[in-house]
């Protein structure tokens, strides 16, 4: 009999303290991590931003959030695109994309990977090992689920602290880059 009260009572026990486990509140978010020395000039990225959009697809409103990650060694970019339906785009449609920024010891570059809704994986390295001026330029140099033929370009020009400017562009082999799209940031 001893030893069933134990067993019930450790049992009851246990499934107290699975219970408090299940319902207790998550801990407390930390603030990110500082970002590494190698990634300290893409510090002025950091935090929310929001804007407007134009090209191929149409005219968007913008929102992105720059989030140092994984120690600081890698800058998150969650980026959401919203065309509304128009002349450009009849359906209209939400374009989520979600990339990384590194550096690559190496190279002594930066590096941006970026994960797209269409399922597309886009990596581009910086043309300069830091922004020559206010402007930083990344050149594709791989594609998932792109032909290969394609080529991109990602440009950023900060026209303030508070502001920047994005222009993605592309091009097939041999043909000069099109801009595809301008984007127009401010910091919230």
């Amino acid at each position: 009999m001893t030893a069933n009260i134990s067993r019930r009572g450790a049992m009851v026990a246990l499934a107290s303290v699975t219970s408090a486990c299940a319902t207790a509140a998550p801990p407390a978010s930390t603030a990110a991590p500082p970002l590494s020395a190698p990634l300290q000039p893409m510090s002025r990225f950091v935090g929310k931003w929001k804007g407007t959009g134009k090209g191929d697809p149409g005219n968007s409103t913008v929102e992105r959030i720059y989030t140092p990650v994984l120690g600081g060694r890698f800058i998150e970019v969650r980026n959401t695109s919203t065309y509304a339906p128009q002349a450009a785009n009849l359906k209209g449609e939400v374009h989520d994309d979600v990339g990384y920024v590194s550096f690559d010891n190496v190279r002594k570059l930066f590096v941006l990977r970026q994960f797209h809704v269409e399922g597309f994986v886009n990596q581009y390295v910086a043309t300069t090992p830091d922004f020559t001026g206010d402007k930083l330029v990344f050149v594709s140099e791989g594609f998932e689920n792109i032909p290969a033929s394609m080529k991109a370009r990602e440009s950023y020009t900060f026209t303030s602290a508070t502001a920047f400017e994005e222009v993605f562009e592309i091009a097939e082999d041999g043909v000069t880059f099109q801009i595809y799209s301008r984007n127009s940031l401010r910091r919230v």
